[in-house]
């Protein structure tokens, strides 16, 4: 057997480093989940906030392992997690950690679905991964750094008009808020090229880095639904905006083009 890997001094959280354990850890979650998404539905799922908000047993246990290599390398981080909660640290660290973004997806077939890993500290995000085990794609970004995709540095944004962007968003779990979400996008429609909805947040932001959609917007997000991807967007030359709560809709984010962001943010925000 090869020695363990080192951990990483908890005196000296390098960027670049952190960056590499989030990607690992993405990995491996990813790979337990493209095993289960290949065996078939999942047998054990229960309702959380809704009955539309889902977890199942790959949630739990790609959270597991994601967990069990931080307290390996990390010992001293917190970690917050989407399934299991906040576990305290003495670091100066804390991991944000959703380990089946887009578990709908996953639970009926379709294969748009993510890991995400991010690390922050008392300034914001340090570093973050999202990586999609169905198509081997992994985007990562740090402080100060590049973000890429699978090595590729992305970005800049691509020149547009605010009529020829191809904008992506998601919707809540709450009826009564995505009735007003819904209003929102018939008023953004006739505004931009078109609107994607793919039920995954960290790759939507993941894939407007890369180019694949323009914009990204979404109310209602956690912090481990967004904390690697939208780092993975600033790095690309994206701006990152909060949405703040407003007319019945909670909190949001979103990411655009700079020259873009505050005329899309006047049709949505």
């Amino acid at each position: 057997m090869g020695r363990p890997a080192p951990a990483i001094r908890l005196t000296d959280p390098q960027p670049v480093a952190l960056r590499e354990l989030a990607a690992e850890a993405a990995r491996a979650a990813g790979a337990l989940l493209r095993e289960r998404f290949a065996a078939g539905p999942e047998r054990s799922v229960r309702a959380k906030s809704t009955p539309t908000d889902l977890v199942s047993d790959a949630d739990l246990a790609a959270e597991k392992i994601i967990r069990a290599l931080l307290a390996e390398r990390r010992p001293g981080d917190a970690v917050l997690g989407e399934e299991g909660g906040t576990s305290d640290g003495d670091g100066v660290l804390r991991w944000l950690v959703d380990p089946l973004d887009g578990t709908v997806n996953f639970l009926f077939g379709l294969p748009q679905w993510c890991v995400s890993v991010a690390v922050h500290d008392a300034a914001g995000a340090v570093a973050g991964a999202v990586y999609d085990p169905l198509r081997d794609e992994l985007f990562a970004a740090d402080r100060g750094g590049d973000a890429t995709a699978d090595g590729v540095v992305l970005g800049p944004p691509r020149d547009a008009a605010l009529a020829d962007l191809l904008v992506g968003t998601g919707f809540a779990y709450d009826a009564g808020v995505r009735a007003r979400q819904g209003a929102v996008v018939a008023g953004l429609l006739p505004e931009v090229r078109d609107v994607r909805r793919l039920g995954a947040s960290a790759l939507d932001l993941a894939w407007a880095a890369a180019g694949r959609l323009d914009a990204y917007f979404e109310r209602g997000v956690q912090p481990w639904d967004t904390a690697a991807g939208a780092l993975v967007c600033a790095c690309a030359g994206l701006e990152v905006r909060e949405l703040p709560a407003a007319d019945g809709l909670p909190s949001g984010i979103l990411v655009a083009p700079p020259a873009l962001i505050g005329a899309l943010a006047a049709l949505v925000g």
